[in-house]
């Protein structure tokens, strides 16, 4: 069968691209186009967009690029024509993909839904579109599930596949001295700071991330790069202070950290589920933060805190980063109390996160469905 996946940013690009192998698995024919990233381009198929190109945060960088999201989105649609896919599967990217959910659903396109938009935590009414589009909706966290079924729309969780690049990681950790050694880092004890991955995080949490740094002379402090982010956009922050930057390491620089300072997303839960004590920081432009407190109505907004609902980690939302996260990691490497604790939640946030084969399970459930229309 032919499949047509969406996914708008580095995570989205690491489930889809577990998603294919899953798919692949139960169905050896599979063929796949999609709009994705380095990840999803290794299984094979065709790259449409990267998402590199796609990726906009915040209010004011959407409609600073608006013309080219219009573009995108008339590019998306023209090119699912062409392919007559037998399924369409959109990977959270909710301003792109509910759109696309409803031209799919209008052209009579079969849809599917892995990881929820956060639609619980604002405009909540958007869980009438996906009622109507959407013929299964896959989520990540637990308490998803009770949501839907308030509107009487059936969803399955089945685990979260962060579950699976971690797991599969720890199978091979490499030696503390080798790491060190290969990235040229010296012995001083490590704190990761993961910026996250589009340049509006990095332009916004980057420097403060970097000033908080100076009060710790004692660890060496390394930046977990992006892919798709060449370093020229980390140095235009961090200047000649010496941050290394590692790509396409950031598992390895996590597990060999004592601390990490991050950026809200995914990145928050793979810290987790590695065991890093972490201090989570989220900065939007200063538009996108007013307009968000009038209308996002959550508890937490980390996904390990949100996972455990209640708070394991320490949240930062947009004023005096730099003074809080300096407090917060002086708490995480000194007060082995309030360390244990974290750690002990920590292993309460793997069972609930289930176990590996997320993907695997998702992908079976797909092809299933579509073998039985």
């Amino acid at each position: 069968m032919k499949y047509y996946l969406i996914a708008g940013e580095a995570s989205g690009d690491l489930h889809g691209s577990n998603l294919m192998k899953g798919l692949l698995k139960s169905d050896p024919q599979a063929e796949f186009r999609y709009f994705g990233g380095d990840l999803m381009q290794a299984e094979g198929g065709t790259l449409v967009k990267h998402f590199r190109d796609a990726a906009f945060m915040g209010l004011f960088m959407v409609l600073a690029n608006l013309r080219t999201i219009l573009r995108n989105l008339r590019l998306c649609k023209k090119d699912i024509l062409a392919y007559a896919p037998d399924a369409i599967i959109l990977i959270d990217y909710p301003g792109f993909n509910l759109r696309i959910a409803g031209f799919a659903h209008k052209h009579g396109f079969r849809v599917f839904y892995y990881i929820s938009p956060k639609i619980w935590a604002w405009r909540k009414s958007r869980v009438y579109k996906i009622k109507k589009f959407v013929a299964k909706m896959y989520v990540l966290l637990p308490f998803e599930v009770e949501f839907y079924n308030r509107y009487n729309y059936n969803t399955e969780f089945l685990g979260n596949p962060t579950v699976d690049a971690v797991y599969s990681f720890m199978q091979k950790i490499p030696e503390p001295e080798k790491f060190r050694r290969e990235n040229q880092l010296d012995t001083k004890p490590i704190i990761a700071l993961l910026p996250g991955s589009r340049k509006q995080e990095i332009h916004h949490c980057l420097p403060e991330m970097v000033k908080a740094a100076e009060a710790f002379p004692a660890f060496q402090f390394v930046i977990a790069g992006a892919p798709s982010m060449p370093a020229s956009v980390y140095k235009k922050y961090i200047g000649e202070k010496q941050f290394p930057i590692l790509y396409n390491k950031t598992y390895e620089l996590l597990i060999h950290s004592i601390a990490a300072v991050v950026v809200s997303g995914t990145a928050t839960l793979e810290t987790g589920l590695l065991k890093v004590p972490q201090v989570v920081i989220y900065k939007p432009g200063i538009l996108t933060y007013r307009i968000g407190i009038l209308l996002v109505k959550i508890k937490f907004f980390s996904l390990v805190n949100l996972f455990m609902d209640k708070e394991v980690v320490k949240e930062i939302l947009q004023f005096n980063l730099a003074e809080e996260i300096k407090h917060e990691l002086k708490r995480i490497t000194e007060d082995e109390t309030y360390r244990g604790i974290m750690l002990h939640n920590y292993d309460i946030l793997r069972e609930k996160a289930g176990k590996p084969g997320a993907s695997i399970r998702v992908a079976e459930r797909i092809v299933e469905y579509l073998k039985n229309l």
